[in-house]
């Protein structure tokens, strides 16, 4: 019992200065929370992506552009890097054959299209950034045009502040007219195409003219022809091209990556994405698509609280107040065509395209 007493009285003695702490086995260097400026960093633009590797372009536009492949910084391991993005390099940035960069930044996004695999599922799919218009490609036949899957694409272009454009495709099989009323209150801008019996494409032209001088993604269904434009738009691609199934109507993946191509002279840059069979609206909220429709957001708050303005309901103040005239001639329309992309975005079926 004495010597327990005794040891207690030696543990009185003790105080912080008393405790030994181990030496850090990976060095002595204190922590800092100050980042490097990276000054020296090259600027590049991604062009592809492939298997932790990252595809760009140094210095785009100047003499000494060139190719150079980059991993991602551990930094950035939480930072999704796409097709589009500009970012800045270290380490050797020369391009030569076996060498490889780091990309350490992220520059700001002027946009960023995005998409999930779910509705009910929040989780992002980022597919290109920095792209200025979507062009929504769909075929008029062969396989049947679904108009779902253009809502969808709407509703995500306007939601990240990107321009729309309509490419259609095998218009020689179909009347486009019909098609186009549905958009026409949208004011989307559009474009048709079909194959000539030379191997030709008749309006390739006019979509290439609209194209110039902008950074534009192209999205659409497998087997509408996405790849095939990109070979006419840029000679030498060689993208690969699929066919539909007969029994099914649907193509087949050809794409399995996004890839960016430069236009012809330099002027401009198109990506191709993989096709796709669903479009998740998951990551969009009602409010943000709300706020799109510029003409309609003020008339909203006349709305009873917790209304949804979707077609099923019945308090929507929206009717009357467009009927009156508070939305311009075009109100009617546009309440009809913000309807059907509220509804596609409150309807959590992406496959139903």
């Amino acid at each position: 019992m004495v010597r327990r007493a005794g040891n207690l009285a030696n543990f009185e003695d003790f105080d912080e200065s008393s405790v030994r702490t181990r030496p850090n086995r990976r060095g002595s260097r204190p922590r800092t929370k100050e980042r490097p400026s990276y000054t020296n960093a090259v600027t590049a633009r991604v062009v592809g992506v492939d298997r932790g590797r990252w595809r760009t372009i140094a210095n785009e536009g100047a003499e000494n552009e060139r190719p150079v492949t980059a991993m991602r910084a551990r930094a950035l391991a939480r930072t999704p890097i796409v097709p589009g993005d500009l970012v800045r390099l270290t380490g050797d940035t020369s391009g030569r054959t076996d060498t490889i960069a780091r990309i350490v930044e992220v520059e700001d996004r002027t946009s960023f299209l995005r998409r999930s695999a779910d509705d009910d599922d929040a989780s992002e799919r980022p597919l290109v950034a920095n792209a200025d218009t979507l062009v929504m490609v769909t075929a008029l036949a062969h396989p049947e045009p679904r108009g779902g899957m253009i809502d969808r694409c709407l509703v995500a272009a306007y939601v990240a502040g990107i321009t729309p454009l309509l490419c259609l495709t095998k218009a020689d099989l179909a009347d486009p007219h019909g098609f186009l009323k549905k958009y026409a209150p949208l004011g989307v801008e559009h474009v048709t195409t079909h194959m000539n019996s030379d191997g030709t494409i008749a309006g390739i032209e006019a979509l290439r003219e609209r194209l110039s001088g902008h950074l534009s993604v192209l999205v659409g269904h497998s087997g509408v022809g996405k790849s095939t434009l990109i070979n006419a738009l840029v000679p030498g691609t060689e993208r690969a091209t699929g066919h539909v199934n007969a029994v099914t109507g649907r193509g087949r993946h050809t794409s399995s990556s996004a890839l960016a191509l430069r236009l012809p002279e330099g002027n401009g840059w198109v990506i191709d994405t993989p096709g796709v069979r669903s479009f998740g609206l998951g990551h969009v909220s009602p409010e943000e698509l709300e706020s799109a429709f510029e003409d309609l957001a003020p008339l909203m708050e006349e709305c009873p609280r917790g209304c949804t303005h979707a077609s099923a309901d019945e308090g929507c103040a929206l009717d009357a107040l467009v009927a009156d005239g508070h939305a311009g001639s075009a109100g009617p329309a546009r309440l009809a065509s913000f309807r059907r992309l509220n509804d596609t975005l409150r309807t959590n079926d992406p496959w139903a395209l």
